[in-house]
């Protein structure tokens, strides 16, 4: 009895990782297959707006008691993040690394070759989600700032050090955090977090606006549940 005490009495964060709802690239490629006139950040369908005021309504009415609400600077999952976090009544706060593989960049259709763009700097996001709090570093430029794209090789080592700032920031504590990110990082994040080295012939699926959800304590991680969509008509599921 007493081991059973201390695990109920030990701290346990429920970490939320969400997706974006539907984005303009995501209706182009599901409607085209191919990528050909995507946008280097794009904004949501009409589709993942009604998305996201729906996860927004899910997360409110069904008491999770999000304490926390974070989103990446990319502005498919900062419009998902805004709805969320008016729902919710908290402020949404941008955590730049949660951003999806690549980062901000242009294809060149002919070439294939993939061009580092600027990305939205503080004047942008602070006219049109004036309630979004931005990164003290964050100016005039861009927040990717025209860097490369981010190669495959390098998006394990960001996945490690997501999961290792999330800990520092909200480990042993009853915190309830969401994050609004992205389908790719999400693959590399649950990587990291379960220890799989070796992606190959891995993908885990995570919808336009579903959820996932991980308990946290300072012993152990639990994988409570994957991909939650219950809130969104079966017409509304998108990828």
């Amino acid at each position: 009895m007493k081991e059973i005490k201390e695990i109920k009495e030990r701290a346990t964060l429920q970490f939320y990782f969400i997706r974006h709802s539907q984005s303009a690239n995501n209706h182009l490629y599901a409607t085209t297959g191919a990528s050909v006139g995507r946008s280097v950040d794009p904004e949501l369908t009409e589709l993942g707006k009604q998305q996201a005021e729906l996860l927004a309504r899910f997360l409110r009415d069904e008491h999770f008691g999000i304490t926390h609400i974070y989103s990446s600077l990319m502005v498919r999952a900062i419009a998902t993040g805004t709805t969320v976090a008016d729902a919710l009544g908290l402020r949404l706060t941008a955590w730049e690394d949660f951003h999806e593989t690549g980062g901000i960049y242009y294809e060149n259709p002919a070439t294939g070759e993939k061009i580092g763009q600027a990305g939205k700097n503080r004047a942008d996001l602070e006219t049109r989600f004036p309630n979004l709090v931005l990164p003290e570093t964050l100016g005039d430029a861009g927040w990717w700032n025209c860097r490369p794209f981010e190669e495959r090789e390098q998006r394990p080592t960001r996945a490690e050090c997501v999961w290792r700032d999330l800990l520092a920031r909200h480990g042993d504590t009853n915190d309830r955090v969401a994050v609004i990110s992205h389908g790719g990082f999400y693959n590399y994040f649950l990587a990291a977090i379960l220890r799989l080295t070796n992606r190959e012939g891995f993908w885990f699926l995570l919808n336009n606006a579903c959820i996932t959800r991980l308990d946290i304590d300072p012993e152990f991680t639990q994988l409570t549940y994957l991909n939650r969509h219950d809130h969104l008509p079966h017409a509304m599921i998108t990828e």
